[in-house]
């Protein structure tokens, strides 16, 4: 299956912390949507691999995602090398999406910003012929993605673009909630102290931060985005 809009992070819950609303506006559009999660999550506080597996498909679901896959990496140990390398420049080949999303430069986990580095590296690696990888048997043709964008996550960085989200907002929060071991959810019971991120305060942050991104724009609420890049539009009318 070719997709649009192929996001590949560290987590489990990574993209719907960042992009949920982007996903589901772009699946209103009619777009093909897919993530990949490097790992799952085994190293997270709370929950298990089997939860997070779990979560995940109950968010892809909310989501109407057309693929989501694990690459089972280590969490935590995972590597920008060779062998991670071929793992992502053949999921690129496999789904050649038009554009690739992956997470932050940097943020205060640093699986983030090892993924964004490892798939900075593999997408313009999957362009070159000589790479050779295989799927199903079939040795898979060199592809390479129009564009990379990153999430920006915990860290604050200004963006280079933002997208109105106002009208999935709702939706993006039950995307989130759908992780209940990681998140705090309202009427769920914790057995032990609150974590960084399972702290209501936590949630408040994302609330807030996608009401900074949208009064940017004057809209309610709105996801950014990075990149490295140049972006360039065919007029300025194309612009807010």
């Amino acid at each position: 299956m070719k997709l649009d809009l192929l996001f590949i992070v560290a987590h489990p819950d990574d993209v719907e912390l960042g992009a949920a609303g982007t996903i589901l506006k772009h699946k209103k559009a009619g777009k093909k949507v897919g993530i990949i999660d490097l790992t799952r999550g085994e190293l997270g506080t709370r929950g298990t691999a089997e939860t997070r597996n779990q979560e995940a498909k109950e968010a892809a679901d909310l989501l109407g995602l057309d693929v989501r896959e694990n690459l089972s990496v280590r969490d935590g140990f995972f590597k920008n090398d060779e062998e991670h390398q071929l793992k992502v420049i053949s999921i690129i080949r496999k789904y050649q999406p038009e554009i690739v999303i992956t997470n932050a430069y940097e943020d205060r986990h640093p699986d983030h910003a090892r993924a964004c580095q490892l798939v900075n590296d593999s997408y313009f690696l999957s362009g070159l012929s000589k790479i050779v990888t295989s799927q199903d048997g079939l040795i898979q043709k060199a592809y390479r993605p129009r564009l990379l964008l990153h999430l920006i996550q915990d860290t604050y960085i200004k963006p280079d673009v933002v997208i109105d989200i106002s009208e999935f907002m709702e939706q993006k929060l039950a995307a989130i909630r759908a992780y209940k071991t990681q998140f705090y959810v309202e009427g769920i019971e914790l057995d032990d102290a609150p974590t960084y991120i399972s702290n209501p305060a936590f949630m408040d942050l994302i609330i807030g931060r996608t009401r900074e991104y949208g009064r940017s724009i004057q809209v309610d609420h709105a996801e950014g985005f990075l990149s490295k890049k140049i972006l360039g539009v065919n007029n300025l009318f194309d612009l807010l």
